[in-house]
């Protein structure tokens, strides 16, 4: 995988609001069987997480700082998520042009899920691509931090989903082949 070329993009909101980031993908690894990806590996470093919607520098340091604690995702303890692919399917007729449905375990905080989502892949000229946005509840890893589902006011409600938007790219040299 190609660090450096792939993204990866958050939208958590809120009522009256939403913020917006990145996240660094640390590594990765995606398997190719001629022209389709089959499997990969992908591990986020969440101590680079970024909000890129807040221009004042220090509501912008402590939003991240809240969202790095325990909290929200724990990134002490826990410095890396993990998205392991377990299969890839068909989708046909998505709007999105999507087409695929990409299926796997999400790690966050220690806490595994399994995770569906449709996505755009594809094998070129040696260069593997995926890209999409998966949508996440986080109360099922453990991060309840102004969830109404745990007992959170209404007004100061954050929404159990949040939207990761991922694009990877991935070059022969550091594809595994099957």
């Amino acid at each position: 995988m190609q660090p450096q070329l792939s993204s990866l993009g958050w939208l958590g909101k809120k009522v009256g609001g939403q913020h917006t980031g990145t996240i660094n993908l640390k590594e990765g690894t995606v398997q190719v069987k001629g022209s389709q990806i089959v499997g990969g590996t992908f591990v986020a470093d969440m101590a680079s997480l970024k909000n890129t919607d807040l221009t004042d520098a220090d509501y912008n340091a402590k939003l991240v700082g809240h969202l790095k604690s325990d909290d929200f995702f724990g990134v002490e303890k826990n410095p890396t998520a993990t998205f392991v692919i377990t299969s890839i399917k068909p989708l046909k007729g998505d709007a999105a042009g999507n087409n695929a449905t990409v299926t796997g375990n999400l790690t966050i905080k220690g806490k595994t899920n399994p995770l569906s989502f449709p996505a755009k892949v594809g094998v070129k000229n040696g260069v593997a691509a995926a890209s999409g946005t998966a949508t996440i509840d986080r109360s099922k890893y453990d991060v309840k931090y102004g969830s109404t589902f745990f007992g959170a006011a209404a007004d100061k409600a954050i929404d159990d989903n949040f939207t990761l938007t991922f694009n990877v790219i991935a070059k022969a040299d550091g594809v595994a082949k099957r």
